[in-house]
């Protein structure tokens, strides 16, 4: 048995709706978590803030699909929510806010949009290629991520750029094989997940002695709160969902749409510029988006 998001398959109808509301809790709430984290990092350290945002939520998630009547994971489902979170939480979103110590929230939504591209080679190596009209949406979004980064002043540090590109693969990888590996349904499975994720970041964030140099400000507090509750309780569960019912490369579409996102809340609320050229990768991105979402089996 693989990721469920109930012991009962949802009909048809409600599916469909289930995956379009999944869609809009990743493209927006996902979008806006790269700002977030930014503004976490001026209180937190790195990995002490993943680990601490990603037990919490296990814990949380776990506890309401416990009394929801679910069942506590087996052994080996323990095994494969910790290699399923190690890739997706740890080296995936930890090495992600790791990043952004140098990286712009902007540019991290850019580097990751890469997510897509990995994820449909994976797939086709596991011998399920995308689709000829998936492979034109894929590569004009990725088309529209490089137009975008031809902004002037969106310039990535190298190391930085490195970093994220790992953070990518491990991304796609561990979602390829959340469609594998037995795992906890539904709720149970994405706290599980989070759960062995927090604790090794944790275990990161002590064989690196990071402290606190004090109290959290205002707004660090208010952003690691949102992400907990938006970025990780809602977001990653909607995520699940995704990678059950959706096909591989809709349930990616998310990356390309994050940085639309992202850079719109950069000129909003952090003073950032766009031109002429990210208006025109917006308006292909979203037509890639489209394309992928109509795409048929």
């Amino acid at each position: 048995m693989n990721r469920t998001i109930s012991h009962a398959v949802p009909a048809a109808p409600d599916r469909r709706i289930g995956i379009a509301l999944a869609l809009l809790a990743v493209y927006i709430i996902w979008g806006s978590t790269y700002l977030a984290i930014r503004y976490t990092l001026t209180s937190f350290p790195p990995f002490l803030m993943a680990g601490s945002r990603f037990t919490l939520a296990g814990v949380l998630l776990m506890g309401l699909a416990r009394w929801r009547n679910g069942s506590w994971p087996t052994r080996l489902q323990w095994r494969n929510a910790a290699i399923i979170g190690g890739l997706l939480l740890v080296t995936g979103n930890g090495l992600v806010v790791f990043a952004e110590q140098w990286v712009t929230s902007t540019m991290t939504a850019l580097m990751l949009a890469t997510t897509p591209i990995w994820t449909a080679l994976l797939a086709g190596l596991g011998g399920t290629w995308p689709r000829r009209l998936e492979w034109v949406g894929l590569l004009l979004g990725f088309a529209g991520i490089v137009l975008l980064n031809l902004e002037g002043n969106l310039r990535a540090n190298p190391f930085g750029a490195a970093v994220m590109l790992l953070a990518a693969f491990s991304w796609s990888l561990g979602s390829a094989l959340s469609r594998k590996l037995e795992l906890p349904s539904g709720l149970m499975g994405s706290g599980a997940e989070m759960l062995c994720a927090g604790l090794m970041l944790l275990l990161v964030s002590q064989a690196l002695d990071e402290r606190m140099a004090a109290l959290p400000n205002a707004t660090a507090l208010v952003a690691f709160i949102y992400l907990i509750i938006f970025g990780a309780l809602v977001a990653f569960s909607a995520y699940g969902f995704l990678l059950t019912y959706a096909r591989p490369a809709l349930a990616m579409s998310y990356a390309y749409v994050n940085p639309v996102v992202a850079v719109a809340l950069g000129v909003g609320l952090a003073g950032d510029t766009i031109g002429t050229f990210g208006l025109i990768a917006m308006l292909i991105i979203l037509a890639a988006v489209v394309l992928v979402i109509v795409a048929k089996e």
